[in-house]
């Protein structure tokens, strides 16, 4: 067990903002874990991918960084067994490059696996709810961990039961997964429909690589969170009508009978792309990305989110909500 005291946020979020947590407690193992007393509830973080730091934290955060990887397989399957504090991309990588299918969509997503069940991460026409068979969560309350089934957790887009009733409940402690020895190609998204139907996960997965690579900043360049909004779902009638309107409008019909919209259409349908509002832009590449350039500041922030609503919401009748978390202490 580490104990930090007074850390600069920009450590701890790839957006880097400047802010001040006033403790970070770092657990490497389920034993520190069960033993861990907080004098009150914290803050669970893993590699700061999806969340920013608007204000100073004064409460304690906790990262729980135990990494272990466990497998079985047979001629068809792997189980995987993974602990939260492993890297999500270092997974993909290492599945796709011993021949296993499954997660080849997903590469290149930043974070951690124990975060990746918290809203479902997903890309390409696949998300984490295709391949989890379980989730591991230790609750505070009994100190035990407790084993949900994938059908538990109540997967749903960039959802799951971790953002509702077991949010602040506890700690995702690992991840099961089932990856399979054959598999087919999705490949029904731009970037990916040049591959041959019979292609291999290795170059799905390189083919991913490329469309995030060419479309989205590298954090450890440019700060930032990935995709900033979610792509909005709406009712069919109300889609039928933005149709005629704007017949090039992109669109993914729903199993549920939704559709779901491009935000980055939409944002850069009302002219924001490439924005800037002091030192946070609109990516110019990929509107969907906001960027901190150097020495953004919060107010920025919240005034280019609220802008985007604003201006999206007026042309479209369609509302963004933020897909990261957006962390502000309340006195």
């Amino acid at each position: 067990m580490q104990q930090l005291k007074a850390q600069d946020a920009k450590q701890y979020s790839t957006f880097r903002l400047a802010a001040t947590l006033a403790k970070v407690t770092l657990l490497s193992s389920l034993d520190e874990l069960k033993v861990y007393q907080p004098a009150s509830q914290p803050l669970l973080l893993g590699e700061g991918s999806n969340s920013i730091f608007l204000s100073d934290w004064p409460g304690e955060i906790l990262r729980y960084t135990a990494a272990g990887v466990q497998t079985q397989q047979d001629d068809e399957h792997l189980l995987l067994h993974v602990e939260a504090g492993h890297n999500w991309h270092q997974l993909v990588s290492q599945t796709v490059q011993e021949g296993w299918w499954g997660l080849e969509n997903l590469a290149l997503i930043p974070g951690s696996v124990g975060a990746a069940p918290v809203q479902n991460i997903g890309a390409y026409g696949a998300e984490l709810a295709d391949t989890c068979t379980y989730v591991d969560f230790f609750h505070w309350q009994s100190r035990q961990v407790q084993r949900l089934l994938a059908s538990e957790c109540r997967f749903g887009y960039r959802d799951s039961i971790f953002k509702h009733q077991l949010a602040g409940k506890g700690v995702i402690v690992a991840v099961g997964f089932c990856l399979n020895r054959q598999g087919k190609a999705k490949l029904n998204y731009k970037g990916l429909d040049h591959l041959a139907p019979d292609t291999n996960p290795t170059d799905v997965m390189n083919a991913v690589i490329v469309v995030r690579q060419a479309k989205l900043p590298d954090p450890a360049k440019l700060a930032n969170c990935g995709s900033f909004f979610k792509n909005p779902l709406v009712p069919v009638a109300q889609f039928v009508q933005l149709q005629q309107q704007y017949p090039a409008i992109a669109n993914y019909p729903q199993a549920d009978g939704q559709v779901k919209l491009a935000a980055a259409w939409l944002i850069e349908q009302v002219g924001l792309k490439g924005y800037q509002l002091g030192d946070i832009a609109c990516y110019q590449q990929q509107p969907l990305v906001l960027v901190n350039q150097g020495h953004g500041t919060a107010a920025e922030l919240l005034q280019l989110i609220d802008l985007i609503q604003q201006s999206v919401f007026g042309k479209f009748q369609v509302q963004l909500e933020p897909e990261v978390r957006l962390l502000r202490h309340h006195d």
